[in-house]
């Protein structure tokens, strides 16, 4: 639920988003390519929470200005938890994911294009595919110290101000994803998936081997994973809607019938179309 939202100076907005304040400014020229969004928050009471993390196609950034989360695992996963401590970066996923977060919690969180992680990170993508590190183990020691100067000042104009000027100037030198790959993606992300790979590669002018590979190192999945992640996001961001018709959504998004949709729900969420269309969705996570 979404309350008043409050004008704080500088471009500054603060919203209240059901039990969290959400705090945004107009992204600088460089960054708006590369960013699926960008904010900060913090809880208005804190209390520990479970969120299941879905695939997006997107990577993700979380800057912890106050507790970090407690728990981080794949669902399904009888291995040990991520051992992430504070701020953290979230490769492409192919499945869901569950935090645990004991309360209290104030970041800023980013989602980034694949290639925008790409020049951002300047490591190859499918090195985070699956997977949570910190922060500083992708950006180097840098980032703690930036993370100190996020953290030592409560005015979130001069922390945009911070973080802006850091993230364009990683960004300015890092690498540029091959020109194919581009195409590449742009063609999925804009058919929500629904374009064979066969196509793609007689687009770009690559063989499907050269394409799947130099792909997978600069997005972080592979051409065909990309277009079933984007699928399911795309459907999901309809079924989350008011007045969502299942039958519509399965038509719309390219499902063959509602049980190829039910199948991919339960593959890359753990989940129902009817349980998504019932949850609280915020940047990509169920409430549980």
């Amino acid at each position: 639920m979404v309350g008043s939202t409050v004008m704080a100076g500088g471009g500054v907005e603060v919203t209240r988003v059901g039990g969290r304040w959400r705090v945004t400014r107009p992204w600088p020229r460089l960054l708006r390519p590369v960013l699926h969004s960008y904010a900060g928050y913090w809880e208005a009471a804190a209390s520990p929470y479970r969120v299941r993390l879905v695939p997006t196609g997107r990577a993700v950034v979380v800057i912890s200005l106050g507790e970090p989360f407690a728990r981080i695992r794949r669902l399904g996963d009888a291995g040990p938890s991520s051992q992430v401590t504070g701020s953290l970066v979230a490769g492409l996923e192919d499945g869901a994911r569950v935090c645990d977060h004991p309360g209290g919690q104030e970041a800023i969180r980013l989602e980034l294009t694949p290639l925008g992680a790409y020049r951002l990170f300047a490591v190859p993508m499918s090195e985070l595919t699956n997977r949570v590190v910190e922060l500083r183990d992708v950006l180097g020691p840098d980032a703690g110290v930036l993370v100190e100067r996020l953290a030592a000042t409560s005015d979130w104009g001069a922390r945009f101000d911070l973080l802006d000027l850091a993230l364009s100037a990683r960004l300015a030198r890092g690498p540029r994803p091959a020109p194919e790959v581009t195409h590449a993606w742009r063609l999925l992300s804009r058919a929500g998936g629904a374009v064979p790979v066969g196509r793609i590669a007689a687009e770009v002018g690559w063989s499907q081997g050269h394409l799947i590979r130099r792909y997978t190192e600069q997005v972080g999945l592979t051409p065909k994973m990309s277009a079933r992640v984007l699928r399911f996001h795309r459907a999901m961001g309809l079924l989350t809607r008011d007045g969502a018709n299942l039958a519509e959504v399965t038509a719309a998004c390219g499902f063959y019938d509602q049980a190829h949709l039910n199948r991919e729900f339960r593959a890359l969420a753990g989940t129902t179309p009817g349980r998504t269309a019932a949850a609280r969705v915020t940047e990509g996570a169920l409430a549980l």
